[in-house]
């Protein structure tokens, strides 16, 4: 496929280097330096759009990509208080969207993990829930995307929590989110139940960007050529 790389940081190099090993291109790449280059012109010269910019950038670019007429794979987080708006363009356009807090593999199948044990804990309230996640100084959002579709797992499920916040708390129904900046970490994400008697841990580890990078290229190409919206769920079968 020839991909529009809407993003070129560390993540969009990390993107591109595995794209000659799955037959695909980049035939567009968008850092701050060459932003004038975002066009509905531009963007049509490629099949697919992988966007990885930011919480102010993502939400024009992907109705950018939805007018082009593209399907658009979105890595950004931070903007879902737009989610309606965006959510309603593609329907209009008759567009592709996938957006996913995070493409990795690994991580996805801890979303499904975490929400089983929140599941199983339900019946258990002698058990206290909290989240931590870890990552680089250069994350502008806090807590991450991660750390909230972990949270909102939790909340699905666990009646006893009503809703999360980014600091301590000693209120019961809140579900408490701490987030660290520190580099050079890619990421670790922990969910950890404590009681009188024992805790449980689980714990997810990124060691470099390269399961990040592979899952939007797999994104990518599950979404060539269908309409609609669609997340890692789809994608991985889970």
């Amino acid at each position: 496929m020839n991909i529009a790389l809407i993003g070129y940081g560390k993540m969009g190099k990390a993107i591109e280097s595995l794209m000659p090993d799955r037959g695909h291109q980049a035939v567009l790449k968008i850092d701050e330096h060459n932003r004038a280059s975002l066009t509905v012109e531009q963007l049509r010269q490629a099949d697919v759009a992988i966007e990885f910019t930011g919480p102010d950038s993502a939400p024009e670019n992907l109705l950018l990509c939805l007018e082009a007429g593209i399907p658009v794979v979105c890595g950004s987080t931070g903007w879902l208080d737009q989610w309606s708006r965006i959510k309603a363009a593609c329907e209009a356009q008759n567009g592709a969207l996938l957006y996913a807090s995070n493409f990795s593999v690994g991580v996805n199948i801890f979303f499904a993990l975490n929400q089983r044990l929140a599941e199983l804990m339900n019946t258990h309230p002698e058990y206290e829930v909290s989240l931590t996640e870890i990552h680089h100084t250069a994350k502008r959002d806090a807590p991450s995307g991660t750390a909230i579709t972990l949270a909102e797992g939790i909340l699905g499920v666990l009646d006893r929590k009503k809703d999360w916040v980014n600091h301590l708390s000693d209120h019961p129904e809140e579900l408490e989110i701490l987030s660290e900046r520190i580099d050079p970490a890619p990421g670790t994400h922990k969910v950890r139940y404590t009681s009188d008697i024992d805790d449980i841990e689980i714990t997810h580890t990124a060691h470099n960007r390269k399961g990040f990078a592979l899952g939007a290229l797999l994104a990518a190409e599950y979404i060539y050529g269908k309409k609609g919206i669609y997340t890692m769920k789809q994608v991985l079968g889970l």
